[in-house]
């Protein structure tokens, strides 16, 4: 018999929390380093919660009046260059391709014909929709355009991690052209809060919403909103952003209109999106020392039925009636949908398979054996509880009882981050106090050391350059208040408007 593991990772969370984090993308089946430095290969179970999070999120987009469409993966260089700004926020992570076929010269393959105009492996597609958008709006009749594009883009990462920033990542990238700025900012901001409410309700992740300072904007936007998760290591990850792009793009790609009065005027346009990184995020946020834990409205498949054989003899009467458990559940609604459920039929250890559900994240886990089977009974693990930690349920009270369990379980893992985060959030007065937060081993209150510090700040872009250069530490956002109330900013002694987020990040 297996022997139980004290902890399914190794480090934990504590001993080592990047290493940790990599270890868990590992031990629960979601990606793995490809040959291609940067790039990764996305498994079945973690491109299963993709797909989940695109499933759920194209409905929203679609319930907003968006359409999808598909755009190339090549984007000739003198797009890039009518929009200047743009172009430099982008050009050290471009990937370019200036050959077009392969040739064989003393026994190796050389690059041959070179193109007429390199082109760059997209890594957003601002510029290439524009051109197009160019041509297909002459009138304010034809406006606006909604539509939404789930792609793949390209940023030349450095420092590589899973799902946080690899050189090819999986997204969604919305682009809309409207008629006036307002309907154009209205846009922005209503894409925002589908992402907010996104990650509330599906992906149990308590987020800040916020507008960015000039210095983390979007290149070339008038302006970014974004929101911020902080993960378990208090450290910041960007989860999605919305960007109002102004004129600016409508006048780099000519999308001009005829007015309502027969006036000529430039569209105004927005673009947002989110990407794989938020997987990383929930992994982040949600998991421990055994794993990942998923929320169960997100999960690929919210229950697994593992059937213990002990003998073989028991296999055809034991495998039937999980079959039946299947079937009874997939005719059960939670969330109004049916449960997403699956039979591990391995032919290995009974507890190694329920170890390596337990390191997937998969809600809730149906053990099934012998003893079981003749009380008409299985054991229920959760994965929001510890592993050892198990609840018998008669099997005809499964379908009450499971949906129960699972509103418990999202409701608990969307508390459990909105306390730890409330809970490594502070109001920070003086410039003394802030830099002693965000320096290891030298806070003055080292039970309070890292997480978000809500301060004022006066607006100034060299005050805000400082504090990145001195601690590594970013204005994540200006957080949305209704109310804001002006103070004294630490750094310079001179009003400011409102409190602003401050953080390390990812």
């Amino acid at each position: 018999m297996s022997k139980t593991p004290l902890n399914a990772i190794s480090p934990t969370r504590q001993e080592d929390f990047p290493e940790w984090y990599q270890q868990v993308v590992r031990a629960s089946e979601m990606a793995e380093n490809s040959e291609v430095r940067g790039c990764m290969v996305i498994k079945p179970w973690g491109y299963g919660l993709w797909e989940r999070m695109q499933s759920v999120l194209d409905q929203m987009f679609k319930a907003t009046g968006h359409r999808n469409a598909y755009f190339p993966l090549f984007i000739p260089l003198s797009h890039l260059q009518k929009e200047a700004e743009h172009v430099e926020g982008f050009a050290k992570e471009c990937a370019v391709v200036t050959h077009h076929r392969l040739e064989m010269q003393d026994g190796k393959l050389v690059p041959a014909g070179e193109l007429q105009e390199p082109l760059i492996v997209r890594p957003t597609s601002e510029t290439i929709i524009g051109s197009h958008y160019a041509k297909w709006v002459k009138s304010y009749r034809d406006l606006p355009i909604l539509l939404n594009q789930w792609a793949n883009v390209v940023r030349w990462e450095l420092r590589p991690r899973l799902f946080l920033r690899t050189a090819e990542f999986l997204w969604q990238e919305g682009h809309t052209a409207h008629e006036t700025e307002e309907q154009a900012v209205e846009e922005t901001e209503k894409m925002l809060r589908v992402y907010e409410t996104f990650a509330h309700d599906y992906l149990a992740l308590p987020v800040i919403c916020g507008e960015k300072t000039a210095s983390e904007r979007f290149p070339g936007a008038v302006r970014t909103y974004c929101i911020e998760a902080m993960v378990q290591d208090r450290k910041a990850i960007q989860a999605g952003t919305s960007h109002f792009l102004g004129q600016n793009f409508a006048k780099a790609s000519h999308i001009e209109f005829q007015t309502r009065q027969g006036t000529l005027e430039y569209a105004w346009t927005t673009s947002w999106g989110v990407s794989t990184r938020l997987i990383g995020t929930l992994l982040m946020v949600h998991g421990d020392d055994d794993g990942a834990i998923l929320p169960p409205r997100i999960a690929a498949s919210q229950v697994v039925i593992i059937p213990f054989i002990p003998k073989e003899e028991f296999r055809s009467s034991i495998l039937k009636k999980a079959e039946e458990i299947a079937s009874l559940l997939q005719a059960t609604h939670y969330a109004g949908e049916p449960i997403r459920v699956e039979i591990d039929t391995r032919d290995i250890n009974g507890s190694t398979k329920s170890w390596d559900w337990i390191k997937r994240g998969i809600p809730l886990r149906l053990e099934i054996g012998p003893r079981d089977l003749e009380a008409g009974c299985v054991a229920l693990g959760r994965r929001d509880h510890p592993p050892k930690e198990k609840e018998l349920v008669a099997i005809d009270r499964l379908p009450v009882r499971l949906p129960e369990i699972l509103i418990e379980i999202q409701q608990n893992l969307l508390n459990r981050a909105k306390e730890f985060s409330l809970s490594h959030t502070y109001m920070i007065e003086s410039k003394e106090e802030f830099y002693a937060f965000f320096t290891p081993n030298n806070s003055t209150k080292p039970e309070i050391h890292g997480g978000f510090a809500l301060t004022h700040w006066n607006g100034s872009p060299e005050v805000e350059a400082k504090i990145k250069e001195d601690l590594k530490v970013t204005i994540r956002c200006i957080p949305f208040e209704d109310n804001p109330r002006p103070g004294i900013c630490p750094f310079t002694g001179e009003s400011s408007p409102q409190r602003v987020l401050f953080g390390k990040a990812y």
